[in-house]
């Protein structure tokens, strides 16, 4: 990508948010997408920094471009553990369904039996990342909040 070309790495080793259950299933889901072993040697901090765009890695990247594999397999990451602590919160399996287009436009839905438990639009994808791992972890959490009360305000439809 074309900010990873950068030396300078944003998340620091000792950084707090590293501890989040959020951010810790983020490692597990992005290692787990890893098929050629690449992370294998690479601390937390540094699998998760490309997540953390600073202005200056935001002015990097073109206005308009096409999602390369790996930032399409963060995207997926990133719901993916979503999923896994809605489901963690509820006792419910959580399924996340991921569609985006070649242009970088689509859609994450998160599905709980029959309940859509957390729907959002996904636009600029090559632009993928968050401004801290706080701003992942705070992003995170209001998704997790709504989506954990969606499923407890309709869990006869998510018991489906």
């Amino acid at each position: 990508m074309y900010y990873e070309e950068q030396q300078e790495p944003v998340v620091q080793e000792d950084d707090q948010s590293l501890q989040h259950p959020l951010v810790r299933q983020m490692v597990i889901q992005l290692r787990a997408v890893d098929s050629y072993g690449t992370y294998d040697t690479w601390s937390d901090a540094r699998v998760l920094d490309p997540l953390v765009l600073t202005k200056a890695r935001r002015k990097a990247i073109p206005v308009v471009g096409d999602p390369d594999e790996t930032t399409i397999s963060r995207v997926k990451a990133y719901y993916n553990a979503l999923a896994q602590l809605i489901e963690r919160e509820t006792g419910l399996l959580a399924v996340p369904v991921i569609n985006i287009t070649h242009e970088g436009f689509g859609r994450a839905l998160i599905l709980v039996g029959k309940l859509v438990a957390l729907d959002k639009v996904l636009r600029d994808v090559h632009r993928f990342g968050f401004d801290s791992l706080e701003a992942l972890v705070a992003e995170a959490e209001k998704q997790l909040a709504k989506a954990t009360a969606l499923v407890g305000e309709h869990r006869a439809v998510a018991e489906l």
